[in-house]
């Protein structure tokens, strides 16, 4: 084998890597990893409260009966709409229509922004009636705790998806995407079902059971 065919066999296999679906196939990848190593997280802050409930029913009951259920379901179902915006919107950039993107992925984060500012109402309520991060010595000692944990780090995350996809809008208005180029906005969407599937498992576990 001659040098130049020595020089083109790497360059060859280096343009074979860097191709559009090589990177879009390694960028999800690596955001199912993240995923993965998040469902960890979250497992473990669900796992600590159900055992808190399990030891500590009276308490969880009595803040259920407190908590403004009405308020979470409607947060539940903003939440949700805003994946299906996200969806929507990836379908119209699909379409190689990035203002329709622009629109939707505004709309997701507009929902996201609604949530956590619901989310801040309802901790005001649930501080009211006395139940605080450290409660030590009144009717809800330790669960305050438990309670937050999880769904301040879910809310993190909300706001971190909220950042995003305005970063996605800035995006489009810029025409970075189209329709032979929505990895980014594909794996956003990846991350934001992600938030709503773990709303779910805690709207579930903290609320409902």
């Amino acid at each position: 084998m001659t040098d130049m065919s020595i020089e083109k066999a790497p360059a060859e296999h280096a343009e074979h890597h860097a191709s559009p679906e090589a990177r879009a196939h390694n960028l999800k990848l690596a955001m199912w990893l993240y995923l993965a190593s998040e469902v960890v997280i979250f497992a473990s802050l669900i796992a600590v409260y159900v055992v808190f409930r399990i030891h500590h029913p009276d308490i969880a009951k009595q803040v259920h009966e407190e908590a403004n259920i009405l308020l979470v379901s409607l947060n539940t179902f903003i939440l949700l709409s805003s994946s299906w915006a996200m969806v929507m919107g990836l379908r119209e950039l699909q379409r190689d229509n990035r203002q329709g993107m622009v629109r939707w992925i505004g709309l997701t984060a507009l929902l996201g922004t609604i949530f956590v500012g619901l989310q801040v109402v309802e901790y005001q309520e649930l501080a009211h009636i006395g139940v605080a991060i450290f409660n030590q010595g009144n009717e809800f000692d330790g669960f305050g705790m438990r309670f937050y944990g999880p769904t301040a780090f879910h809310g993190v995350h909300v706001i971190v998806g909220v950042l995003w996809a305005l970063f996605i809008v800035r995006g489009g208005l810029k025409g970075n995407y189209s329709s032979k180029n929505y990895i980014g906005v594909e794996i956003f969407g990846l991350y934001w079902h992600f938030v709503d599937v773990v709303w779910i498992a805690l709207f579930t576990m903290l609320y409902l059971v």
